[in-house]
C-alpha cells in the first residue's frame, strides 16, 4: 500500500507543476525554467516505471508503467522544444504531459470515482503549484530581473487550491465523524499533522510570502516557500494514508 500510496503522490506532483509551468507566462519566464522542470518531472515519471517493475503485484501494474513512460517520453520532447525556445509548441506539450499524469493519478487512485476526480485534481494544483512557486522563487535568484508577477500568480493558485482542498476534506469530517471519533488517539494525532501542515501551515506560509514580496525580497519569499513545499508535502502523503481506509478524501 505505501508504494502505491508513493506512486499516485509522484503522478499528483508531476500532473500540478506541468499545469503550474503551462499557465506561467514564458514571455516573463525565461525558457530554461521550463526545460529544467520538465526533467524533474521525468524524474519522477522515471522512478514511478522502476517502482512498478521492480514489483510484481502492483495493483494496475501495466497500465501505471505504461503511463509513466508515456509520460517520461513527452516530458523528454517536452524539455528539447524548450531548449530551442518553441514556447507554443512547448505549452502544448506541457498541457499534454499534465493530461497523461492526471490520467496516472487516477488509475493509482483506489479512491471510488466519485471522489477520485475531484481529490486527485485538487491535490494536484496545490502540489503543483506550491511546488512550482517554489521553483520559480528560485530561478529568481539566478534571474533577477524577472517581473515578480509570475510568481504571485502562483501563490494566488496556491490559496485557490487551499480552499478546494479544505472544502473536499472538510465535508470528509462532516460525514464520517463517528470513524475520527472511534479510531483513537494516533488517528487524531495523524488527522492533526494533515490539517495543521497541509491546510493551516500552508495557508500561514502563503500570507507570510506575499508579505515578503510586497518589500520585495525574493530570497526571503522562496526560504518561505521551500517550508510551504515541506508541509504540503507532509499534509498531502497524510491525507493519503488516512483517506486508505476509507477511500474517502481527508
Amino acid at each position: 500500500m505505501l508504494w502505491q500510496i508513493l506512486v499516485e503522490f509522484l503522478f499528483r506532483l508531476a500532473c500540478g507543476l506541468a499545469a503550474a509551468m503551462t499557465f506561467t507566462s514564458p514571455t516573463r519566464v525565461t525558457s530554461g525554467f521550463f526545460r529544467v522542470h520538465l526533467w524533474v518531472g521525468m524524474g519522477f515519471n522515471t522512478f514511478i516505471a522502476v517502482v512498478v517493475v521492480l514489483i510484481n503485484d502492483f495493483p494496475q501494474r501495466t497500465s501505471v508503467m505504461s503511463i509513466s513512460i508515456a509520460a517520461s517520453i513527452l516530458s523528454y520532447i517536452g524539455a528539447v522544444v524548450w531548449l530551442y525556445e518553441k514556447s507554443t509548441l512547448g505549452r502544448w506539450i506541457l498541457g499534454a504531459v499534465t493530461t497523461v499524469n492526471f490520467l496516472g493519478a487516477l488509475v493509482a487512485s483506489a479512491a471510488p470515482p466519485a471522489w477520485k476526480v475531484l481529490d486527485v485534481f485538487t491535490a494536484s494544483l496545490l502540489l503543483g503549484s506550491t511546488f512550482a512557486a517554489m521553483l520559480l522563487g528560485h530561478w529568481y535568484l539566478n534571474t533577477p530581473t524577472m517581473k515578480l508577477t509570475p510568481l504571485k500568480q502562483l501563490i494566488l493558485v496556491m490559496g485557490l487550491a487551499v480552499i478546494l482542498r479544505t472544502l473536499l476534506a472538510g465535508t470528509e469530517l462532516a460525514e464520517f465523524t463517528p470513524r475520527w471519533q472511534q479510531e483513537g488517539s494516533s488517528y487524531m494525532a495523524m488527522l492533526t499533522l494533515r490539517w495543521l501542515t497541509g491546510i493551516v501551515g500552508v495557508l500561514a506560509m502563503i500570507v507570510m510570502t506575499w508579505q515578503t514580496l510586497r518589500i520585495p525580497n525574493t530570497q526571503s519569499a522562496t526560504g518561505i516557500l521551500y517550508v510551504a513545499v515541506i508541509f504540503v508535502f507532509l499534509g498531502e502523503l497524510t491525507s493519503q494514508l488516512l483517506s486508505a481506509p476509507s477511500l474517502h478524501p481527508v
